[in-house]
């Protein structure tokens, strides 16, 4: 997260040091007063961030990780929070995509699907029960036909360590939509304690606008609910109208906004 305080940074002189390879540190009166983190996302995005006290050491930190990093640079503002986007236009940053984080009743009284049902044909294979290589060869494909329409970098991102081109890092977390012995679709949910976040839902480019999604979301929002979670919560690119519908559609309340900002 990346904190920003107006104040001055006085008058003891600030030094920026490059710690490790993605890890800065600003320190006045050898004390750290301002760290600074750069992560590589699975897209091959580099997303910087900071946290320090004074606008001053915030300046001190982005200038020198910019010159130290190779363009572009992208970070993640709240949009509640103006003073750390007006920090990062300061260092050269400018407005990209927006993401819409959605609150995700489970209630099927709310949402309307306790009675939906996957199309003839398809069935919803549950969290933990896919198997493997299947799941690894649709999340593949359907990372190619996104990158070959809108990108890749429209949809939801999570900073996770991972080998190289290995992206279903945990299995057990995706339930997916199988037709005719394929899988076709499939949804993916961090069990995280405060809150489950719907990370990924998406189907095969000739298997859409036949309701597998809807199902998909039902088999999902189901299992969390007898579980006692009464809301997950979820992220939509604000240009992902097919997505946009599918969560307004069930009762999902709009909760909140990112902006992605970047220097070229």
């Amino acid at each position: 997260m990346n904190t920003v305080h107006s104040h001055s940074a006085g008058e003891q002189p600030v030094t920026v040091a490059r710690v490790a390879e993605l890890e800065w540190h600003a320190v006045a009166d050898d004390r750290v007063v301002g760290r600074g983190d750069a992560a590589r996302r699975p897209d091959g995005r580099l997303f910087i961030s900071i946290d320090a006290w004074h606008d001053a050491v915030f300046d001190r930190l982005a200038e020198a990780m910019a010159r130290d990093l190779s363009a572009p640079l992208y970070t993640v503002v709240d949009e509640a929070d103006p003073g750390t986007a007006a920090a990062w236009e300061r260092a050269g940053f400018t407005a990209g995509r927006r993401e819409w984080g959605y609150l995700v009743p489970t209630d099927p009284q709310l949402t309307g699907l306790g009675s939906v049902q996957p199309p003839a044909g398809v069935t919803i294979v549950p969290a933990g029960e896919a198997q493997e290589e299947p799941l690894r060869a649709l999340d593949r494909l359907i990372r190619a036909e996104v990158e070959a329409a809108a990108g890749w970098q429209s949809m939801p991102a999570e900073v996770l360590p991972r080998p190289e081109g290995v992206t279903v890092a945990d299995v057990s977390k995706y339930a997916v939509a199988q037709q005719a012995g394929a899988y076709v679709g499939l949804v993916r949910v961090a069990p995280l304690t405060r809150q489950p976040r719907i990370g990924l839902i998406a189907v095969r480019a000739d298997r859409q606008r036949l309701g597998i999604a809807r199902a998909l979301l039902a088999q999902a929002l189901g299992a969390l609910r007898r579980s006692g979670t009464a809301s997950a919560w979820a992220e939509v690119d604000e240009s992902n109208t097919a997505a946009i519908a599918l969560f307004e559609g069930i009762a999902a309340r709009r909760a909140g906004s990112t902006r992605e900002l970047v220097r070229r």
